[in-house]
């Protein structure tokens, strides 16, 4: 019996000590199969390729590295693209990005992390910003417009303050309520499609409706519980 105990307190070593020391020395592949024993749940299909080279991401006794991220994302178009432009405010990759549950998560966007000087430099903080407090405070320190600006659908007429109708975690607003169905002033929420400012919209838009109203007058042909809802014709698809 003291004999198996000893083999396993061996084995114990040799796990804890030795194990780690190898493979900080000579990297993930210095020991063979040891990453499966701690490895914490399947990467995403992205990152796949690199499953057995641990250094690729982790530093020893630091964790994953955003350096390491850069290198091999140096080449992504982040900061032309204006969905993708506020990466280059940011610090840490996994504040958003996380692994090791097949890219369940790939992509969380996490908002309080924006208050938080070590993960992000940018935009979309106010001044009176705190790390600390209700749901509704957090809210209050973010200033949406400054990241969300660029698509915006509202076309600037409902103003800057977004949280006054939309939440951190549903953009959809529960209790909206669209203007009546008598409403003529579509276009100044509403942008046509772009088959509308070409033939097709002379050819088949308006024939379709039976009319021959401008573009901009979008209640002539539309209704307001959905544009596929022709007036006087009913539900149509165009495609």
């Amino acid at each position: 019996m003291r004999l198996l105990y000893a083999v396993y307190a061996l084995a114990l070593v040799l796990l804890v000590i030795i194990v780690p020391l190898m493979t900080h020395g000579g990297g993930s592949s210095a020991v063979k199969g040891w990453t499966a024993l701690v490895d914490p749940g399947p990467l995403s299909a992205q990152h796949a390729s690199v499953k057995a080279d641990c250094e690729s991401c982790h530093t020893p006794h630091k964790g994953v590295d955003p350096v390491k991220c850069i290198a091999c994302h140096i080449g992504a178009d982040f900061g032309t693209k204006a969905s993708t432009r506020f990466h280059a405010n940011a610090k840490q990759c996994t504040t958003c990005h996380l692994e090791h549950d097949g890219g369940a998560s790939l992509t969380r966007m996490d908002h309080l992390a924006l208050l938080d000087p070590k993960l992000w430099r940018g935009p979309g903080v106010t001044a009176d910003a705190s790390p600390i407090g209700t749901s509704s405070k957090t809210s209050n320190a973010l200033s949406c417009a400054s990241c969300h600006a660029a698509r915006d659908p509202h076309q600037g007429l409902f103003g800057k303050d977004c949280k006054s109708c939309h939440t951190l975690i549903e953009w959809k607003i529960a209790k909206f309520r669209h203007p009546s169905v008598n409403s003529r002033q579509c276009a100044e929420c509403h942008k046509a499609p772009p088959s509308h400012f070409m033939m097709h919209f002379k050819m088949v838009s308006q024939r379709v409706a039976k009319e021959h109203a401008p573009v901009n007058q979008c209640v002539a042909c539309h209704t307001t519980d959905s544009w596929n809802n022709i007036r006087k014709v009913g539900w149509y698809d165009h495609h």
